[in-house]
């Protein structure tokens, strides 16, 4: 589980007690069932990650919900519902070439337009590849938690950060990479294969 879930399930802890102790036992339920669905939001499986460096795995849980394919690159977009894990992960190995936050709105996260006008923190690894990918706050999700700075050297599938509460990310591949995935896919963070690179660099 990740420590971010302490903030929540502490004080919601304390007011379940609270309410079975004057004994008010069912709201004192009711509270109790809401720390332990924030427990499970914030879980923090293990993955297995592809051992082949030829390959961009998916930094996100959710659902392939938009794959644009333009002349220099091709954009992907996965939405995470508030059941998905919601620990982001590298896609490939690099430095974290770049990172810039853009504060913006709370559009619902598979809306396209969440793309350009939420809340955003886009990131930039650079390696023998390159790839830019884009942490999305929705509806729901009012804070993006990164774990990492400019400068950082990441491995294929580290974990790079959290957006809190429902969201979307989506991925810039360049345009030598040959996609992996179709619209309406199941993906797992770190482990799923988004792209393979058509040529190594």
């Amino acid at each position: 589980m990740v420590r971010d879930a302490w903030y929540f399930i502490l004080p919601l802890s304390l007011a379940a007690a609270a309410a079975a102790y004057a004994g008010l036992y069912w709201p004192a339920g009711g509270v109790l069932g809401v720390a332990i669905f924030v427990a499970w939001f914030f879980r923090d499986p293990e993955r297995s990650i592809p051992a082949d460096p030829g390959v961009i795995v998916s930094p996100a849980d959710g659902k392939i919900v938009r794959i644009s394919a333009q002349e220099d690159e091709t954009a992907i977009s996965i939405f995470l519902s508030i059941f998905d894990v919601h620990v982001n992960r590298a896609p490939i190995s690099g430095r974290v070439a770049a990172q810039e936050y853009r504060p913006g709105k709370f559009l619902l996260a598979f809306d396209d337009r969440a793309s350009v006008e939420n809340e955003q923190l886009r990131i930039k690894l650079a390696g023998e590849n390159e790839v830019r990918f884009t942490l999305i706050a929705g509806l729901l999700a009012r804070r993006i938690v990164p774990w990492i700075r400019e400068g950082d050297h990441l491995n294929m599938g580290d974990r790079i950060g959290l957006i809190r509460f429902g969201s979307r990310v989506d991925v810039f591949l360049p345009s030598r990479c040959r996609v992996a995935v179709e619209n309406g896919d199941r993906v797992r963070g770190g482990s799923t294969i988004l792209a393979h690179w058509e040529d190594p660099a």
